[in-house]
């Protein structure tokens, strides 16, 4: 009975009635946000977890608030006969998509959550929940139609059959990109905090984001490259995560000597060398093989009979031993360590050195290489080695004035 006398009065002064409503959803959503929206924003401050923190702060707690004068709405429309099928079909719109709204929070929420943990590999989820977030938008457009023309959603459904060649135009990339993605983690191909170079699009940094659509890198330079996701499947590229994890980076680099000086050594010269504590238990075992050498046959007529040593030998022998006495040279068998000569070419005889350092640090590895380098550079002299380079101005000017010097 109550109900009725409600009814009829709401009938007989329809504007009165309209303001209140909208006064008492106010009220509704003020209370709600009061208690639900600061509630757990007080919460989520008061504890120690950072979880807390992100699920609040994707949740928006303040917007998901709306949803209560809806509810409200929706319940007592039944309050108004003249407008309740439009009073339900408004209030179900946007009950439908504030929850469509928080749902992709939560997502959003769970995603953060887990790639802040401690056992997050860089292997990303963004791209699946932004196909669950396709997803929960495609069923909520046909809810929506559903709720405004009244029709079933299974016969709306029905009817994308014959739409399906328009939509597999309009979601031609986000296609091509969920299958790109699939691969991608299924293969392990990428993760975020890879190293990759991809030259095609002058990238060359940390993957810093994977979603379904693009993988953001951000370069050395501190630039960000945006790769999409289907192209890094067609496209050349490198991972640099192997190294990282191998725990050693290469070190392949040669320096070039002066063929002229490479020679025979003399007693003199082995002599001399003998006293280089590295190398002394070496030369002495190739001492030995030519003194066996000499006593079984004699003493050679020529330097081309019998064996002998060079010092380009023992400057090898050298730079083998400085390595691995070096602390920052691996010296597993995971891990080359070759020293070689290459092939001669017009700029001297190649000498390289390949092996591995014990960081993968860029800047520890570059002082690494650097200090390597910069000693067999200042060690070559001491085996009556000179290295090779290309003449400058200055070499020019002082065999210029070391001539007119010697015609004077």
């Amino acid at each position: 009975m109550q109900t009725l006398n409600l009814q009829g009065w709401i009938e007989l002064y329809p504007e009165i009635a309209t303001a209140l409503t909208v006064i008492l959803l106010l009220l509704v959503y003020l209370l709600a946000r009061l208690v639900f929206g600061r509630g757990l924003t007080y919460i989520a401050t008061q504890t120690k977890t950072k979880y807390d923190d992100m699920v609040v702060k994707k949740l928006r707690p303040y917007r998901a608030s709306l949803l209560a004068p809806f509810i409200i709405l929706y319940t007592f429309s039944y309050l108004a006969p003249g407008a309740m099928e439009v009073i339900q079909k408004i209030s179900l719109f946007f009950i439908l998509w504030l929850s469509i709204l928080t749902l992709n929070g939560l997502l959003d929420a769970f995603n953060q959550i887990y790639e802040s943990t401690p056992t997050f590999t860089g292997v990303s989820i963004q791209g699946y929940l932004d196909i669950a977030k396709i997803f929960s938008y495609m069923v909520g457009i046909i809810l929506s139609i559903s709720v405004i023309t009244g029709d079933s959603p299974l016969v709306l459904l029905g009817g994308l059959g014959a739409l399906t060649a328009i939509l597999l135009l309009v979601f031609h990339d986000t296609i091509m990109a969920l299958v790109a993605s699939v691969q991608i983690s299924a293969n392990n191909l990428v993760k975020e905090g890879d190293w990759l170079e991809v030259p095609a699009f002058e990238a060359d940094g940390v993957v810093i984001n994977m979603n379904l659509h693009t993988i953001k890198i951000q370069n050395w330079d501190k630039t960000i490259a945006v790769i999409p996701t289907h192209k890094i499947m067609d496209t050349a590229y490198r991972n640099w995560r192997g190294m990282q994890e191998s725990g050693g980076r290469r070190i392949m680099r040669s320096i070039s000597l002066d063929q002229n000086s490479i020679q025979f050594c003399s007693p003199e010269m082995i002599n001399r060398y003998c006293r280089i504590d590295m190398i002394a238990d070496y030369i002495t075992k190739r001492r030995q093989v030519i003194d066996q050498y000499i006593h079984e046959h004699g003493a050679p007529d020529s330097p081309l009979d019998g064996p002998q040593i060079t010092n380009v030998e023992i400057f090898r022998a050298y730079i083998d031993a400085y390595l691995k006495q070096h602390p920052g040279i691996h010296h597993v068998p995971e891990m080359d360590f070759v020293i070689r000569e290459l092939a001669p070419t017009a700029s001297g005889l190649p000498v390289e050195i390949y092996v591995f350092s014990k960081t993968t640090k860029w800047d520890e590895y570059e002082c690494i290489q650097a200090e390597i380098i910069d000693h067999l550079i200042a060690a070559a002299a001491f085996f009556d080695l000179r290295l090779f380079q290309q003449p400058a101005g200055s070499d020019f000017a002082l065999a210029f004035r070391d001539q007119k010097t010697r015609d004077l």
